[in-house]
């Protein structure tokens, strides 16, 4: 099952590092999973103009042919179990999901584009979380899918 996961920026806080890092290991023993961090837009950029640098940046480290995820409060809420048939149903078509964390200010409008025809919005809830944050969550989202996908006892219903 391979995936990726597309970054915007070092996560800074050591205990949110250690806890990425953590899921990020797990999940490598359930799943080929390639991570790529980008730079955040530089502290001099307009807050509005960021996602626009970001998202360039995001979309020039993407693969050919892979289908961007974006973590979006504007996209769909899944349980665990839905996010491990969306996964599933990407590799049975042969596809490799791409799931993208933004920096502090969003994503840009050509990445929600991109997503929209294509590829998925996914929201963590209704809830807003920083992206550091957001980035552990989805790990742990990520690792629990390749378990339920695998069989395995970590989720439980």
């Amino acid at each position: 099952m391979p995936l990726g996961c597309l970054f915007v920026g070092k996560c800074r806080e050591a205990a949110l590092r250690d806890a990425a890092e953590l899921y990020a290991l797990k999940l490598s023993r359930l799943a080929r999973c390639d991570f790529v961090t980008v730079k955040d837009a530089p502290a001099a950029c307009p807050p509005a103009e960021k996602p626009q640098r970001e998202g360039r940046d995001i979309l020039a480290k993407l693969p050919a042919g892979a289908t961007p995820v974006l973590l979006d409060e504007r996209g769909e809420t899944w349980s665990s179990r839905e996010l491990a048939a969306r996964i599933k149903a990407w590799e049975d078509a042969a596809r490799t999901p791409w799931f993208i964390v933004g920096g502090a200010f969003g994503l840009s409008d050509e990445l929600r584009g991109r997503a929209k025809n294509g590829g998925a919005m996914f929201s963590l809830g209704r809830i807003t979380l920083p992206h550091e944050l957001a980035r552990v969550v989805l790990l742990e989202q990520l690792y629990r899918a390749a378990s339920i996908n695998k069989g395995l006892p970590y989720h439980h219903d």
